[in-house]
């Protein structure tokens, strides 16, 4: 299995590694000799000498560079990223989840595969799995090793509950991820279970980090304060740094994928935090989202206007940048606003918004007192 990755990244083309952060800018000329190498060739000098450099640990000194690196083909379609829902079951029911109704449905496996392989044909080099919960799928340990042996640098964004069983971990050690985001609710048993809704989770969750701690896996946390756990914000932050996991806090809930407002009141007010101002968003055009049955849309929130990989293979994204320019358009009440120009959100979660009833508060300037303004 290749420790290494040369690929070409939307204008440019990296040396990367999987489960490593570090990466290495190829000059083009450089890509293109690795990539003319026969994979019985040793190693070119300058190759061993890169690869030393940026991972002191990893010596390809004199050894042929099929035993160690992949070289990925350049794309014509020009994408670099891409989030993945393999399925949208779960083993919690948690009360803040944006995917409402958590229906264990999909495609079969082959499907799944060939999905995987139209990603990386598109120049696909991140790969975000997610659900759902992606390890409760019985195909995610053969996708994930299906998208590792394309050549892509997988993150898997999950719950945690399942990272103590031997399969997922062997899984994760023979190929490696370049980072696992485990979400957390809460610091207590108590909190973390109502939040959950599930009698456990929390011992599930605890088993699991302790195990991914002991295999070093590359982790993330995301830290969800909902009106549940919002009195162990801190706790939790704490608890992220005892276990040397980086960390980033959430608050803002979203409506659902289906414009359901009943998820927003899992939101602690007090904690709610004014978003950045929205500077434009590459959805479309060089990421997409695709869901459990092949659809690609936009993003995770823009499924307007989906396109399906399955029956329509590869050529349909040619339609994708241009659906991803008319869903970013300000409509459906934002036509003509004078905030635009420094609206927080993307005109496809304000409609979701609107959608859900919620209050202009939650996603708009107008609904919020600034300057004596409302």
């Amino acid at each position: 299995m290749h420790s290494l990755i040369a690929s070409p990244f939307l204008e440019q083309h990296l040396l990367v590694r999987p489960g490593s952060r570090g990466g290495v800018l190829l000059p083009e000329h450089l890509y293109e000799e690795v990539r003319a190498l026969d994979p019985a060739a040793v190693a070119p000098a300058w190759l061993a000498d890169t690869v030393l450099d940026q991972w002191a640990d990893l010596d390809v000194t004199h050894r042929p560079v099929g035993e160690f690196l992949l070289v990925r083909q350049p794309s014509s379609w020009g994408y670099g990223k891409a989030s993945w829902e393999i399925n949208l079951g779960c083993n919690y029911k948690c009360k803040h989840c944006y995917l409402g109704l958590k229906v264990n449905s999909g495609m079969p496996l082959a499907d799944k595969l060939a999905c995987l392989d139209a990603m990386a044909e598109a120049g696909v080099l991140w790969l975000q799995i997610t659900g759902g919960e992606p390890t409760v799928d019985k195909d995610f340990m053969a996708s994930y090793r299906h998208a590792f042996g394309l050549g892509m640098m997988i993150t898997v964004s999950t719950n945690g509950s399942l990272l103590w069983k031997e399969n997922i971990l062997r899984t994760f050690r023979e190929c490696s991820p370049y980072r696992v985001t485990v979400s957390m609710y809460g610091a207590t048993k108590a909190s973390y279970d109502e939040l959950t809704q599930r009698s456990g989770a929390w011992d599930l969750f605890v088993q699991g980090m302790n195990a991914a701690r002991r295999e070093r896996l590359p982790l993330r946390m995301s830290v969800i304060v909902t009106e549940d756990n919002a009195h162990e914000e801190q706790a939790m932050v704490d608890l992220c740094a005892r276990w040397g996991v980086e960390h980033e806090v959430y608050t803002n809930m979203t409506p659902t994928i289906y414009g359901g407002g009943e998820v927003l009141t899992a939101q602690s007010k007090e904690h709610l935090r004014m978003r950045k101002q929205f500077q434009g968003c590459n959805a479309g055009h060089t990421f997409f989202h695709t869901d459990p049955n092949g659809l690609v849309s936009i993003c995770k929130i823009g499924r307007d206007d989906q396109i399906s990989l399955p029956q329509e293979g590869i050529q349909g994204l040619a339609r994708l940048g241009s659906i991803a320019d008319r869903l970013m358009l300000r409509t459906g009440g934002c036509t003509g606003c004078a905030l635009s120009g420094s609206c927080t959100v993307c005109r496809p979660l304000a409609k979701h918004y609107q959608e859900a009833k919620a209050p202009l508060a939650a996603y708009c300037q107008h609904g919020q007192t600034k300057a004596g303004r409302t």
